[in-house]
């Protein structure tokens, strides 16, 4: 995959969701189709060769660039969802935002240990979101080989709460510092 500029296509929305917080819009990169690709290609070529049976992409976003990874890697997608949305029996782990907390869930019987598993989220900010996807994969036994990034603010250290948690590869498109 050649380079791509995908940082021209990401608009910054300053005070949003609050005041001082610049929140990075990256759907007019959803809606180029080159983009889009261009994402889903690098994300699934960069990973290619690990080995990688699910995908868990967090919800929203993360449903909108995991899932086409996941098909382009031939592999499964996990959604890993707010509390109450999955209609049978979960698994669920807490986390801190960097505007308060959350939770996150995934069907109980979503991954095996025969599972090797890529996370796949349009952002990594603190690093909550990330690590409670990781936890939830570790605890259903499945192996974490890899997260994937569109973006990474790298100025919130994502990076550390990450590595606090597990060894898996953290890859980035993007690296706000």
């Amino acid at each position: 995959m050649t380079a791509y500029d995908f940082e021209r296509l990401i608009v910054d929305i300053p005070d949003y969701p609050e005041p001082g917080v610049v929140f990075k819009d990256v759907t007019p990169l959803f809606a180029d189709g080159e983009g889009f690709a261009a994402v889903v290609e690098s994300i699934a070529d960069h990973f290619k060769d690990a080995g990688v049976t699910k995908v868990v992409g967090a919800e929203a976003r993360g449903f909108m660039v995991g899932a086409p990874v996941a098909y382009r890697l031939g592999a499964g997608f996990i959604p890993a969802r707010k509390p109450g949305k999955l209609p049978r029996e979960t698994a669920r782990e807490s986390y801190a935002l960097e505007y308060g907390t959350d939770s996150l869930e995934i069907h109980a019987d979503a991954l095996s240990s025969d599972d090797v598993v890529l996370l796949v989220d349009d952002l990594v900010a603190t690093g909550g979101t990330a690590v409670a996807q990781a936890r939830l994969v570790e605890r259903m036994g499945a192996k974490l080989v890899g997260m994937a990034f569109l973006m990474e603010l790298a100025f919130l250290d994502p990076r550390a709460a990450i590595a606090a948690q597990t060894d898996a590869e953290v890859f980035s498109l993007i690296e706000v510092e």
